[in-house]
């Protein structure tokens, strides 16, 4: 799982980062090997206690390993610790994050958004819901039920009346229930998740669309993380045209920390509507002195934050481009067909039941059966016999009526039934898929 290569070219960088600095008066922090070695060492002991993230047969959570150029380019630039708050905390990498979310933009058709980095998806979320209640104060917040949890919370925090929409057979929104809670005239902002963390579904966007010019709401699309499969070539009909509409959006959030191959955490806010900067505005008597040059800061609810992240995926974008027909694209459709190798291969055994049409890379399965507990047992238990051979998988607990869309069960006090999920999110699953299904076929839910 470790190539050492990259530790080499780390030192190689380095050496090119220390360049820029030789008019400066000798002078290296003091380093003691003797007193580091122990401790480094017992770091990396205490590290072996990790489920094999970066492996093909670690396909359980929304892990991806970053990729090479971005481990290091983060290292690198940890030499320099930029804090990308205020220009004179980190030039480069605001630079280079403000490059960043221009390609991000150019995903989705946006030439010049209000746009940064943020820790994360969830801060990214809690930034766009917040400038939705500026512009919508006191008015709810729809998203499905299916959507992350962290909507329902982030909308608590900030006081924001929230509502969660029905979703349908296939994981996304229910547009009957959707115009159901619009029709009551309060609603001020939507949430399209497109692609959902428990079962990958992508919300109808486009009828959302066509009820927002009915009903006057702001669509927010939480693409945090399937944002990225707006570059794959290979989707549905019906998801391609969901992705196609996102360019008419209010505001976006993606997360390179997921299909980006960035480490954590690295989230993204984009508004389409530059003005809403105004809702930022804050003065500080220390922070924004350096510079006429926009500060990060200044369109930011955080504060301090990681250059580090801006530099990792301003690397890897010059590396592997986030365009279409690319390298990058490419990466993307080889997750879809290992989830349609999957797919298939556990419609055509007997022994298992997929619980959905599986839109990205995400699928939700179970042992068949006909009793909702014995079926929660059996799915546990092939969970724990498949760790045994070392492919970890996934559990989720889905609602009863979901399961019965596909699989009848005699449930008449369980309320929700304990499914197998597996998110095969590195492309080099495409190439494993094989090994993943033999192993499924070998339990056989026995």
């Amino acid at each position: 799982m470790i190539n050492h290569a990259e530790v080499a070219m780390l030192e190689e960088a380095l050496d090119v980062l220390e360049e820029g600095f030789t008019d400066l008066p000798a002078f290296a922090p003091e380093l003691d090997p003797q007193r580091l070695r122990p401790v480094l060492e017992a770091v990396a002991a205490r590290m072996q206690d990790n489920y094999p993230y970066p492996h093909p047969y670690y396909a359980g959570q929304m892990l991806k390993p970053p990729h090479p150029v971005a481990r290091i380019a983060y290292a690198l630039s940890m030499y320099i610790n930029p804090n990308n708050h205020a220009l004179d905390g980190g030039r480069a990498s605001s630079a280079m994050e403000k490059e960043c979310i221009r390609d991000i933009a150019a995903m989705f058709g946006w030439s010049e958004p209000l746009g940064h980095l943020t820790g994360g998806g969830t801060m990214a979320n809690l930034e766009a819901l917040w400038i939705s209640d500026r512009l919508h104060p006191g008015q709810r917040v729809l998203a499905s039920d299916q959507a992350h949890y962290t909507h329902g919370r982030i909308s608590d925090v900030l006081k924001i009346p929230f509502a969660a929409v029905a979703s349908n057979a296939t994981g996304a929104m229910d547009m009957e229930a959707l115009e159901n809670e619009l029709e009551k005239g309060d609603v001020g902002t939507v949430v399209a998740t497109m692609g959902t963390t428990g079962l990958g579904a992508v919300d109808p966007l486009p009828r959302i669309l066509d009820l927002q010019s009915k009903y006057g709401f702001r669509i927010h699309a939480d693409a945090a993380y399937g944002g990225y499969f707006v570059l794959a070539s290979n989707l549905s009909e019906t998801t391609r045209r969901r992705y196609d509409a996102m360019t008419e959006v209010d505001s976006i959030v993606i997360d390179p920390h997921k299909h980006g191959l960035q480490p954590y955490g690295c989230g993204c806010v984009l508004f389409k509507d530059t003005s809403v900067v105004k809702h930022y505005k804050h003065d500080s008597a220390y922070t924004y002195f350096s510079s006429d040059d926009l500060h990060l800061g200044e369109i930011s609810l955080e504060c301090s934050r990681a250059g580090s992240s801006a530099v990792a995926l301003w690397a890897t974008h010059r590396l592997l481009p986030p365009v279409e027909d690319g390298e990058f694209a490419s990466s993307l459709d080889r997750c879809v067909s290992a989830l349609h190798q999957v797919r298939d291969a556990l419609n055509a055994n007997p022994a298992f039941t997929v619980l959905h049409d599986p839109m990205l890379d995400i699928i939700v399965f179970s042992v068949a059966g006909d009793d909702a507990g014995t079926v929660s047992a059996a799915n546990q238990r092939l969970f724990d016999r498949a760790a045994r051979r070392n492919l970890h998988l996934a559990l989720i607990e889905m609602p009863v009526q979901f399961v019965n869309n596909r699989m009848p069960l005699d449930a008449s006090e369980a309320e929700t039934v304990t499914c197998l999920r597996s998110v095969l999110m590195k492309p080099e699953h495409d190439d494993w898929a094989h090994d993943i299904i033999e192993i499924l076929n070998e339990l056989g839910g026995s």
